[in-house]
């Protein structure tokens, strides 16, 4: 049997999916906590970033800092794509083949907020992690803590490290929850131009440039806190 090549690329740190910084490495380590086992370290990393990083859509997302993994690892919350970048750079720190995915998605289950703030229950670029375990890549979804999952009556995803981990198609009142609508390839890297071109496409130029001038009067602060927001209960 001919054995694929692994791309390099998967493996390597880049100006955004930092893996070498040593806040990366030194989170890695204490991680995976001395497992040399492949699957079991992308589990614990997996873990470590769906409840350790708080999800946060109102997070910047116009500059590369904002996605770059040492950054979301020191202010301990960030939306989909922060979330994946971080995970991604773990898994390249153990040595595990990682890639970024990105599709678009329909959260039917968003607070009235953020569906104001979007205009739009689509959310476009959703970000996810693939990892090369056993032979074969493995989607791995970190985005939601438990958290909010059980705010949302929505059961927490898990991930073997054997089976992709992707949103349910229904919250734990058998209401309809995502719904996936297009795909959009994997990556090695995250390219901040795409997904900023993405969002104007989708929800607006203007609205999208007022977002960023918002952010840039109030220090990359949005003023707004999902976790108290009003979720929706159709």
């Amino acid at each position: 049997m001919i054995m694929q090549k692994m791309d390099p690329r998967y493996l390597s740190p880049t100006h955004i999916i930092d893996s070498d910084h040593p806040a990366i490495t030194g989170h890695a380590e204490k991680t995976i906590n001395g497992s040399i086992d492949p699957v079991d370290k992308a589990v614990k990393l997996y873990y470590a970033v769906r409840d350790g990083i708080w999800y946060d859509p109102y997070y910047p997302f116009y500059l590369p800092e904002h996605y770059r993994a040492s950054n979301v690892l020191k202010s301990g919350r960030g939306y989909c794509v922060c979330k994946a970048s971080l995970l991604c750079a773990l898994g390249r720190a153990c040595q595990i083949p990682s890639r970024i995915g990105f599709a678009d998605v329909k959260n039917h289950l968003a607070t009235k907020q953020l569906l104001e703030f979007l205009g739009s229950n689509l959310f476009v670029y959703h970000g996810y992690v693939e990892f090369f375990l056993e032979g074969k890549w493995v989607k791995a979804t970190p985005a939601f803590n438990r958290e909010l999952c059980e705010r949302h009556q929505v059961a927490p995803l898990e991930f073997n490290g054997r089976e992709d981990s992707i949103f349910h198609p229904f919250n734990l009142e058998n209401k309809q929850f995502m719904e996936y609508v297009a795909e959009h390839g994997v990556y090695a890297d995250i390219s901040v131009d795409m997904l900023v071109a993405a969002w104007k496409a989708t929800y607006g130029k203007d609205r999208v440039l007022g977002w960023i001038e918002m952010y840039e009067k109030r220090g990359g602060i949005s003023g707004r806190d999902f976790s108290k927001e009003d979720v929706i209960k159709n």
